[in-house]
């Protein structure tokens, strides 16, 4: 094992802090109304969301502090459970249905995701298999095919609950990530179009799935059905301007914009702290983007360096989609903001993942 610094790349973790706190106070401010109107509480959405961060700062401090190279012999059995638990989760009885989609598990308001820990667990094992045989990778059927095949079950048990939000953010990580392996972009770019292919099919066969599209292309042939949330969305970062309407201000969080603590929190913060404290977030968000980049680059063997660019994958993509959607440039597909947005699971997951990120920083030569 290579000789560790004395602290992990500061930047990187003072990124995550920043976010990590501008999330705390913007679940709040988004949820107060909502959490009074339901539950009677105004703190209720970010007591629970303290909770969560509490044990992901947790998480995070063990995996900053465990050597690397060990998730390298526990990634086959992380990716098997999170297997097992993709297919628990979509028993009726044992899975819980949210949002119309059965993808948790757990008891009464408490559980947990388990597509969101599969995120992490199929980078862990591709980071593995891809640094064991990157020699093959240039071969379509026996250095591409096996990761590929993998990713594709998991995307599959994943869209039967469906959950296409998180299902797209674990296909592209992972993507990213076999392509800087070594994958050859001919062979990507033609699985893509078959991709694309599958995609339509997958979209035509569900109603809904169309309806998105068809609302992302023109919200206001919709306005109170498909292209209502895309609109509200709108008339939330459009009255922000440069300094926004103060925090805790926001007009959309009374009940115009639904669920604004989760997916379309970005449009409340838009709405405070306007373009300015927009434009400081997603600086924030390029930061960690970088420091990760930098990491996977100087990381002391493949492995590590694999795991970083998986692990900066799955916060870049996620990113480039949750605020994709809620400016209107993609269709909605409900990804939450990472570190942000209200959600257990993702949170806990992240910055779980971003500490075994930090410890890689620490080995960097």
């Amino acid at each position: 094992m290579a000789k560790a610094r004395s602290a992990p790349d500061v930047y990187l973790l003072l990124s995550i802090i920043f976010i990590l706190v501008i999330g705390l106070i913007m679940v709040y401010s988004a949820s107060a109304v909502l959490g009074f109107h339901q539950f009677g509480d105004r703190f209720y959405f970010v007591k629970r969301q303290v909770l969560f961060a509490a044990l992901g700062i947790g998480a995070l401090i063990f995996t900053m502090n465990i050597h690397y190279s060990h998730w390298k012999k526990w990634a086959p059995l992380l990716l098997v459970t999170c297997f097992g638990l993709l297919v628990l989760v979509l028993i009726p009885g044992i899975g819980v249905v949210r949002g119309g989609a059965r993808s948790w598990l757990g008891i009464s308001s408490f559980g947990i995701q388990p597509s969101e820990f599969m995120k992490l667990a199929m980078i862990l094992f591709l980071s593995k298999w891809l640094s064991e045989k990157q020699q093959t990778i240039t071969q379509f059927t026996k250095g591409l095919m096996p990761p590929l095949g993998l990713v594709g079950l998991a995307f599959g048990l994943i869209m039967l609950q469906p959950d296409l939000g998180t299902g797209a953010v674990m296909v592209g990580a992972s993507l990213l990530l076999i392509y800087t392996a070594g994958a050859r972009l001919a062979h990507l770019g033609g699985l893509a179009m078959l991709g694309v292919a599958g995609l339509v099919g997958l979209i035509l066969a569900a109603p809904y799935r169309l309806q998105r599209i068809t609302s992302f292309l023109d919200p206001w042939a919709d306005p109170l059905g498909g292209g209502y949330q895309i609109i509200q969305s709108l008339f939330a970062i459009g009255p922000g301007g440069l300094v926004g309407l103060g925090l805790g201000m926001s007009r959309q969080k009374f009940s115009y914009l639904p669920e604004p603590q989760t997916d379309f929190i970005f449009s409340i913060l838009a709405e405070e702290l306007g373009f300015i404290g927009g434009a400081a977030l997603i600086l924030l968000f390029l930061a960690v983007i970088w420091r990760g980049i930098r990491t996977a680059i100087a990381a002391p063997d493949t492995f590590g360096s694999l795991l970083a660019t998986g692990i900066t994958s799955i916060i870049g993509v996620q990113v480039l989609i949750n605020i994709g959607v809620v400016i209107g440039m993609m269709p909605v597909t409900g990804i939450t903001l990472p570190l942000v947005s209200y959600g257990g699971s993702s949170l806990t997951l992240l910055l779980t993942a971003l500490g075994i990120l930090l410890n890689i920083s620490r080995y960097s030569r």
